[in-house]
């Protein structure tokens, strides 16, 4: 192969793009747009406080530029803790139909693949002026709570405020931090309240998530395998772990996403909920169960399938993201709804919570960019920047362009996959069934963990079946795995 993989999973990407409907370039009109700006967002509006004394920072992957968010905390005087979440004000520098927001519009996500990124926005805006850089001052939405030490938290408010990240954190080294196993990063030990804040949130966090769970938030872990391209091919897949700092924020941002929803409901406002509704196959989870030695009751139930999913994980650690990927295949796919005021929400069933929407990613999804506008009409007590009908139609729209998204990314980590397993044609693996329907029968096998279509040996399987198949085709270009049994 004379062209470097990289440049073929870049191709590929391209066309997948094209053909579900997305759009990989940036117009003239956009970058007109863009380069046009000479700055970040300037206001003075006498609302936005003034909170760049405080240690904010961000904590995201070592490669992230695009930083939508920075966290703090405080102790209050009766033993509580106020946590602040400052979000990128995206909606300050890419004004509603403008070309910028019409291409965010069109394509409602960043897509992330092995050969390239397509950013929802331009560069300049997602990781520099609309970012909140380290060292910077930006602009942005801060929401507010305060949370006890069982885990409660308060309605919360939002409000407009001038934030500086005070440092730019890495989740695997701030988590080896919090767990003992290394000393504290040195933007950590050079900002100082830090070290402190940083604590504070991490037992806050834990406080939080342990009620959740207490309510059924299901505790899954699939697996999340990057492609590793060195010197322009794939040489491995790298599992992304859960760990203490990626737990915090994953908490925090739940936390914030829940006090926006409220937030809106009170002001009588319509919002976009993110939900998941009751799960369509809980027979299939029930017979997962079985198998198992487990018993679920008849009608979904999130308590009884969290402390299932406890009892296993505790079992067999080595197979529970296996089992995690099992039940999030039979639980259905999450979407974009509408919420009118005083309707009763649907509710997120895997994170067993009744309000929830998504404000906390406006520099790569869209939904959250529509949050943020509907949170300024909140807080200036002005009519809605769009009517429910458009509403209706956008949540619609997003969730369909957030499926064509994942499938681009799937796609392409398929066409990954195949570069990396070209060479053991032949080779047998062990593996588990994801997909079981009229369309095909679909296995991921453990190590390398990659997903391939069972193209013989199929019959009787379903989701969760565990299997011993063997490699017999791979197809980069169309990103084919092909397993018999």
């Amino acid at each position: 192969m004379n062209r470097k993989q990289e440049q073929i999973l870049a191709e590929i990407a391209h066309d997948a793009m094209i053909d579900k409907g997305l759009e990989p370039e940036f117009g003239n009109d956009v970058m007109q747009q863009v380069n046009s700006l000479h700055g970040p967002a300037r206001e003075n509006d006498p609302a936005i406080r003034d909170m760049r004394d405080l240690a904010w920072c961000s904590i995201d992957n070592d490669d992230s530029r695009d930083l939508d968010q920075l966290t703090w905390a405080e102790k209050t005087d009766d033993g509580s803790v106020k946590i602040y979440i400052a979000v990128a004000d995206v909606d300050a520098l890419v004004k509603k139909d403008s070309p910028a927001d019409r291409h965010a519009n069109k394509n409602t996500t960043s897509i992330y693949t092995a050969g390239r990124m397509f950013p929802m926005l331009p560069e300049r805006l997602s990781t520099d002026l609309t970012s909140l850089n380290e060292n910077e001052d930006r602009i942005a939405m801060v929401i507010e709570l305060t949370v006890r030490d069982d885990g409660e938290a308060s309605q919360g408010d939002v409000y407009r405020a001038l934030v500086r990240n005070q440092a730019k954190l890495a989740y695997d080294r701030v988590a080896a931090w919090l767990d003992g196993k290394d000393d504290a990063p040195d933007k950590v030990k050079n900002v100082r309240g830090l070290d402190e804040t940083l604590r504070l949130q991490d037992k806050t966090a834990d406080a939080m998530r342990e009620l959740r769970h207490e309510h059924g938030a299901l505790d899954l872990d699939t697996i999340e395998a990057r492609p590793v391209i060195r010197d322009g091919q794939v040489v491995d897949l790298q599992q992304a772990h859960r760990n203490n700092a990626r737990m915090l924020i994953e908490d925090f941002m739940i936390a914030a996403n829940g006090v926006t929803a409220r937030f809106l409901s009170r002001k009588e406002l319509p919002s976009i909920r993110r939900v998941v509704r009751s799960p369509e196959r809980w027979d299939r989870i029930e017979k997962i169960a079985e198998e198992l030695g487990e018993r679920l009751p008849p009608d979904p139930d999130a308590k009884a399938l969290e402390e299932f999913l406890v009892r296993r994980r505790k079992a067999d650690p080595t197979r529970f993201p296996d089992l995690s990927l099992s039940i999030v295949k039979a639980m259905g796919a999450g979407e974009y709804v509408v919420e009118r005021p005083g309707q009763e929400p649907i509710g997120h069933f895997g994170l067993a919570v009744k309000d929830y929407t998504h404000s906390t990613a406006p520099n790569r999804r869209y939904p959250d960019l529509i949050t943020h506008r509907l949170l300024k009409a909140a807080l200036k007590n002005e009519k809605p920047p769009y009517s429910v009908d458009e509403l209706d139609q956008l949540a619609q729209h997003c969730t369909e362009q957030e499926d064509a998204a994942n499938k681009v990314e799937r796609q392409v980590r398929k066409s990954a996959a195949a570069c990396l397993l070209q060479n053991r044609i032949g080779e047998r693996f062990d593996g588990i069934v994801t997909g079981a329907s009229s369309k095909g029968t679909w296995v991921r096998v453990f190590h390398p963990p990659v997903e391939g279509k069972l193209v013989h040996g199929e019959k009787g399987l379903d989701i969760g079946d565990r299997v011993h198949v063997k490699l017999v085709e791979v197809d980069i270009e169309r990103g084919f795995i092909d397993f018999v049994r």
